[in-house]
This record gives C-alpha cells, sequence and structure tokens, in this order.
C-alpha cells in the first residue's frame, strides 16, 4: 500500500494540470463541432499535422530537467545556470530547424488526399498554431529548469491561469462574443496562440521575480553558450523527440486515411480522439510520478522498491483507465451528441469511441511503463518500441485494414488497439528484465537496448 499512495500523492497534481490542457482541446473541439463537421474536420486535420513536429520538439525539450537536477542537489549553482541558459539556445535552435519543417508541410497540406471544402480552413488553423511553437519552447525552457530545481508549483499555476484564457478566448473569437470578430476556426487557433504568447512571458516574468531564482540570471553570458553542454542536452533529448515524434508520426499518418474516407470520417475521428486525449492525461500524471519514484528508489539503490514502485503505477494506471474505459462505452452515444448534431458523425463517433475503450488500458500500460524505464535512465526501449508498433503496426494495419480492406475509420482505429496493447506488452517485458537485472547485480543493460533482440 504505501507505493500506492505515494504515487498516487505525486501522480494527482501533474494529473490536475494535464486535465487542464485536455480541458482546452475538449472544450475547444466542443465549441468547433457546433459550427459543423466540416469545421470539425479541418480541426481534426489541421490538428494532427500540427502536432507530430509539436510533439518532436517538446521531446527534444526535456533533456535538461535531468541534467539541471544532478547539479542543483550538488550545490553547483552556476553550472545549473548555464545548463538553464544552454537549454533557451537549444529550444530556440530546435524551434528554427523543426519549425522550418512543419512550414515544409505546409505546402503540402492540399497533396494528402484530404476533403477539398476541409483543406483551406485545416491550413489557415496549421498556419496560426505553428506560429506559436517558439514560445511553446521558450515557456518550456523555463518549465524544465523550475522542475529540475523542484518548484513544479509555478509552472501549475501558469499553465492553469494559461488554460482559463484559452476557454475564455475561443468562446469570443470563435463565436464573436464581447464584440470580437467571428472568426470560426482560425478563432480556435488565435486563441491558442495568444494564451502561449501570454504563458511565455508570464512564467519568465515570474521566475525573474523570485529571489531564489533570479541568481541564476546573474551567471548568463555570452561565454556560457558552450557546445558541450548543447551536446549533452542532445544526447538526453534526441531519444524521447524521437520516440514522441514517431508516436505522433504513426498515428498521424492514420488521420491522413481517416481523411480519405470522407469529412464525417474526420469529424467522428477528432471526437473519439480528444475523449482519448482527456483520459491519457490521467496516465501521463501517473507516468510522471513514476519517473520520479523509480529514480529515486534507483538513487538509493533500494532495487526490489524499482521494481515496486513501476509495478504499483501499472496498477493504478489499470484501474483508472479500465474506469474509463467502462464509462466511454457506456456513455458513447451522449458523450458524441456533446460534441454536433449530426447524425452521420454521431453514429460512426460512437462506434470509434467503443475501440477507445477497448483500448484503453493498453494506452495507460505502454504510458505508464514509459515513464518507469526512464527513471531507469533507459530512454532507447521506447524509442524502439514506438517504431516497430508506431511506425511499422499502425501505418501498415491502418491502411491494410481501413483502406485495402475497406472498413473505413473503424477498420484505422484497430490498428490503435494492435500498436497501443503490443507497445504495453514489450515495455512491460522490458522493465521486467531491467529489474531483473538490477536484482541480480549485472545492472539494467541499457547499453544493447538499441537492438530489439535485445528488447524483447
Amino acid at each position: 500500500m504505501p507505493f500506492y499512495r505515494r504515487n498516487l500523492k505525486l501522480a494527482v497534481p501533474v494529473m490536475l494540470a494535464q486535465l487542464g490542457q485536455a480541458t482546452v482541446q475538449l472544450l475547444d473541439t466542443i465549441m468547433v463541432g457546433q459550427l459543423g463537421k466540416t469545421e470539425l474536420a479541418a480541426v481534426s486535420f489541421g490538428g494532427a499535422s500540427f502536432f507530430v513536429g509539436f510533439a518532436a520538439a517538446l521531446g527534444l525539450s526535456f533533456g535538461s530537467t535531468p541534467l539541471i537536477g544532478v547539479e542543483y542537489a550538488s550545490g553547483h549553482h552556476r553550472k545549473v545556470s548555464s545548463i538553464f541558459q544552454n537549454s533557451i539556445l537549444f529550444n530556440t535552435i530546435v524551434t528554427l530547424v523543426i519549425g522550418a519543417l512543419m512550414l515544409g508541410l505546409y505546402h503540402f497540406m492540399d497533396s494528402l488526399g484530404q476533403p477539398e471544402e476541409v483543406c483551406p480552413m485545416a491550413k489557415s488553423y496549421y498556419l496560426i498554431l505553428l506560429s506559436s511553437l517558439p514560445f511553446v519552447l521558450w515557456f518550456q525552457a523555463f518549465r524544465q529548469f523550475m522542475d529540475g530545481v523542484g518548484n513544479t508549483k509555478y509552472a501549475m499555476i501558469v499553465t492553469v491561469s494559461g488554460n482559463a484564457l484559452n476557454i475564455l478566448l475561443n468562446w469570443m473569437l470563435i463565436f464573436g462574443e464581447l464584440g470580437c470578430p467571428r472568426l470560426g476556426v482560425d478563432g480556435a487557433a488565435y486563441a491558442t496562440l495568444i494564451s502561449r504568447v501570454c504563458m511565455c512571458f508570464a512564467f519568465i516574468l515570474l521566475v525573474r521575480a523570485k529571489r531564489p531564482y533570479s541568481r541564476y540570471f546573474k551567471f548568463f553570458g555570452w561565454d556560457k553558450f558552450t557546445l558541450r553542454e548543447l551536446k549533452d542536452l542532445l544526447r538526453i533529448s534526441s531519444p524521447i523527440g524521437l520516440q514522441m515524434f514517431m508516436e505522433c508520426f504513426g498515428m498521424n499518418v492514420a488521420v491522413m486515411f481517416v481523411g480519405l474516407c470522407g469529412t464525417v470520417a474526420l469529424a467522428s475521428h477528432q471526437i473519439a480522439i480528444t475523449i482519448s486525449c482527456v483520459t491519457w492525461m490521467i496516465s501521463c500524471g501517473i507516468a510522471s510520478a513514476t519517473t520520479i519514484r523509480v529514480s529515486h528508489q534507483l538513487g538509493a539503490k533500494e532495487f526490489h522498491a524499482v521494481r515496486k514502485a513501476g509495478v504499483a503505477s501499472m496498477h493504478l494506471s489499470l484501474f483508472f483507465m479500465g474506469l474509463c474505459s467502462i464509462l466511454i462505452i457506456l456513455f458513447r452515444t451522449p458523450l458524441a451528441h456533446i460534441f454536433t448534431e449530426d447524425a452521420e458523425v454521431i453514429e460512426l463517433a460512437s462506434i470509434l469511441l467503443i475501440m477507445t475503450g477497448i483500448y484503453q488500458m493498453g494506452d495507460g500500460l505502454q504510458t505508464v511503463t514509459i515513464g518507469a524505464l526512464r527513471g531507469m535512465k533507459n530512454v532507447i526501449t521506447p524509442m524502439v518500441v514506438a517504431f516497430i508498433c508506431y511506425i511499422v503496426v499502425t501505418i501498415s494495419v491502418s491502411y491494410f485494414c481501413g483502406i485495402y480492406m475497406g472498413w473505413g475509420a473503424p477498420g484505422i482505429w484497430f490498428a490503435y488497439i494492435l500498436e497501443l496493447y503490443l507497445a504495453s506488452y514489450l515495455l512491460i517485458r522490458r522493465f521486467k528484465k531491467d529489474t531483473r537485472s538490477l536484482l541480480e547485480g549485472t545492472g539494467p543493460s541499457s547499453e544493447s537496448s538499441s537492438s530489439v533482440e535485445s528488447m524483447v
């Protein structure tokens, strides 16, 4: 019981912050859904296209936290400042590189076989979201710094405030309330952009104003930019960034296949995936807590506790995601009605929500197990599993079942079920192997985890 209680105590604040972000996306989809199925499909296509590069950029921003944490715990505050400064530069470089690639994708969106009426709105939505990328990554540089020095409260306050602003701006700009222009789909994108800009600058000002943290800016200087620290950040961040990119790329190629099935399929997909993202945030909170708990037990060389902490989180995930599964399946039709009154969209969304309910526990297990492996400093295995499951399995199975066999959106979603349960099986198997190595005194074989053979 102590392991469940400790993990849950860490997980609940993160879950609340993550659920706040998911609520924004949920209300975003509900509001846009009131405009019509074409607008809902545009947000689905534009958002999915944006999220592939966005997820990779976000993953690349995570490398500074463990580096800062080690130096902060050792009292090396000038070193902390140097890593922090270089992380801002690193995130800026990531913005330029990935932003340029995403801008290139913008020019090919018309050629991806999506419904003709959807593309103009989707492209405009995509371009506005793309302009928010630098502000997200600068925010991330400050957030990872604060996490590294052990303060997660300020990020939660700024995030929740930004989410509230986003929801208000959605209402104002989508529907033209309080004297604002009625911008429809573009209004949803502008609301996200404005809230992200405000969050970025609010967080920067907050950190600079607080005396325990403002001192780190005094150590900033041009001579502190070093290639070695940029390489260290890239070494830690690149496997996480690649893993997140492959997950989103595989799943969003499947979205392109859904778009080939028509506007109704794309709108139904957006409803189901939005609800799935809300429940997934529960697993993200548990996964974050798992990383902390496992890493602490590993550092204390309490190897039995490493396994117990990981297994306790898996059990928690199974409980919460199992409950979500039951609720989604039971209330699938009322849930679809919240987003739209279109009968065709509701009928198909109800079918996809059954499939959403089926994969909940697999989704939760793979997310939490990735958190456990990161706590053991194994960032390679999740990347390899992501390639196998999200690139090979998702793309091939979704095309075969959805397009070649003609099963449409349900056939494509069958690929989601298969890849999530396969990923959870492979990751849990790796976690057991690494913890067994710890208990036997040989240590986790993370060096060889890049090979599929050693992983499985």
